[in-house]
């Protein structure tokens, strides 16, 4: 056979490897939602994470139990198709306009006041805010969260398009009186829910880290030595300085945080792994988001067993999304035992290719990932929903149980 034969024949394996699962998957009793039809409206007590898959970069609304809504971040990467994804479901939207649209119609499938509560910046990168403006024309944003307000000095300015697009549109919040603030890490009070709608269940967002500083449980722990003390080329980066939170819902929980970063330069630098402290902080979870896309400088085996999710989320566009070695750790039952989930938001032909050994073990390659958790947290589902247009029309819906 020839090689290229034998490419196009084992990437139809591995998209009907999933395939096949998702339809088994999707005949299990006592999840809300079934293949075939869309996705069942939220409903008061419930907790629904979404992950939205547009292929140009993050993206997460979150509907708490009372009714409050948050997004976590709005990407918007300008990658070329030899390296990306085409944008979904396609390119006659910009994905900011995509992602408003998703909201709008979600909060109003809900009964819910097409209104967003909370936006969250994680880091200034485009592929996490470039959408922000987009969003905010399509519909309302409450507050605005990021890391950098009110000058975006630490550690440097950037001084690059995207950063100033993104400052423009802080500034034009500034002068209309709109609500913009800067993370506050230790914070349970900043993301709160709003009481939209009665919820007999506690729920918490908590701030874990950024900009180098994170929750221990009982303050605050800075990890970012003096910048005076440092080489200008070691100072802190970006994806370094991401916001990172978590939300509990009693058993249930769930980590998430930007593009923050294990990698220590081969322990040269110790201080940069905020990841690992931030995930020491918020572990065990029920459900996590593999940082920086699944990158190579993202999970480490410490990481990994200090989170020990049910399920891996990895949100992911890139050619270099996911990286073999973290797929091989977020699979990995000697970091910790028992069977987990992993479902990635959209992966590229040559990526499943690179990794076909350990994609065919993944739940789904591709589409909007949802978590949905019934009040009280005891237990949870994952749907999966169909990213090449507007219907949310579901591919995979099971449940599970949280595994803390």
């Amino acid at each position: 056979m020839a090689p290229h034969a034998k490419r196009r024949r084992l990437l139809a394996m591995l998209l009907a490897l999933p395939a096949a699962r998702l339809a088994r998957a999707g005949n299990a009793d006592g999840a809300p939602d079934r293949p075939g039809q869309a996705l069942a409206p939220w409903q008061p007590g419930w907790l629904d994470i979404h992950h939205i898959a547009t292929g140009r970069g993050n993206a997460t609304f979150v509907i708490l139990p009372d009714g409050s809504s948050l997004l976590v971040d709005a990407g918007a990467s300008q990658n070329g198709l030899d390296v990306s994804v085409a944008p979904r479901p396609d390119a006659s939207r910009r994905p900011g306009e995509w992602i408003g649209r998703y909201l709008a119609r979600h909060l109003g499938r809900a009964g819910l006041e097409r209104r967003l509560d909370y936006l969250l910046a994680t880091h200034l990168h485009p592929d996490h805010t470039d959408g922000v403006s987009d969003v905010a024309g399509q519909i309302e944003i409450g507050t605005l969260i990021d890391r950098g307000y009110p000058d975006y000095a630490y550690p440097q300015r950037i001084d690059a398009p995207f950063v100033h697009d993104y400052l423009a549109f802080v500034e034009a919040r500034r002068r209309k009186g709109l609500a913009v603030e800067r993370f506050r890490v230790g914070s349970a009070e900043q993301i709160a829910g709003r009481g939209h709608r009665q919820s007999p269940f506690a729920f918490e967002v908590r701030n874990v880290a950024a900009n180098g500083e994170v929750w221990t449980g009982q303050g605050i722990r800075k990890l970012f030595p003096d910048l005076a003390s440092l080489p200008r080329a070691d100072w802190p980066n970006e994806n370094q300085c991401s916001a990172a939170i978590r939300i509990g819902y009693g058993p249930f929980g769930y980590f998430t945080a930007g593009d923050l970063t294990g990698y220590t330069s081969d322990g040269a630098l110790p201080w940069q792994d905020v990841l690992g402290p931030a995930a020491r902080a918020a572990g065990p979870v029920t459900v996590a988001t593999a940082d920086h896309h699944g990158m190579f400088d993202g999970l480490d085996g410490d990481i990994v067993r200090s989170l020990r999710p049910k399920v891996w989320v990895i949100p992911s566009w890139h050619i270099a999304h996911p990286d073999m070695l973290q797929l091989e750790r977020m699979f990995s039952e000697r970091l910790y035992p028992g069977t987990r989930e992993v479902l990635a938001t959209t992966m590229m032909r040559e990526n499943l290719l690179a990794n076909g050994r350990l994609a065919r073990r993944m739940l789904s390659h591709d589409g909007h990932v949802v978590v949905r958790v019934p009040p009280g947290g005891e237990r949870f589902y994952v749907a999966v929903t169909d990213n090449a247009s507007e219907g949310d029309i579901v591919k995979l819906a099971t449940p599970l149980r949280p595994s803390v």
